[in-house]
């Protein structure tokens, strides 16, 4: 529901205040939350079926992906500072460990080796 909220302020609200590629990156905040906004319900699906600790803490790093990364792009956006632009790569190494557990969990699944 927040990504929709935030994309909408952005496609309609910061066109007439922010230039195009100050734009882009809110844009980028957006997306890259509500992807993985839909990779924590998934989890929260997943941590039902695999009894395994790194199914939740890929969804931690997912949700401090979502804050740093997202997060320090809206503020940066919004307020011209450049330091929170310096935080998001912090939440991308979020979202990479996010996937690299996520993965790492799979595989190591006696879920699925049972099927």
């Amino acid at each position: 529901m927040l990504a929709v909220i935030l994309g909408a302020f952005g496609a309609h609200g910061l066109e007439k205040l922010v230039d195009a590629k100050m734009l882009q990156r809110f844009h980028t905040g957006v997306e890259y939350q509500f992807y993985h906004s839909l990779a924590l319900l998934f989890i929260s699906i997943l941590n039902k079926l695999i009894k395994n600790k790194y199914v939740a803490y890929a969804g931690y790093a997912f949700l401090l992906g979502m804050v740093l990364f997202s997060g320090s792009l809206y503020l940066y956006v919004l307020t011209g500072i450049k330091g929170f632009a310096l935080v998001t790569p912090l939440g991308g190494l979020s979202f990479i460990v996010g996937w690299g557990l996520l993965a790492f969990s799979a595989k190591n699944s006696s879920y699925l080796e049972k099927r």
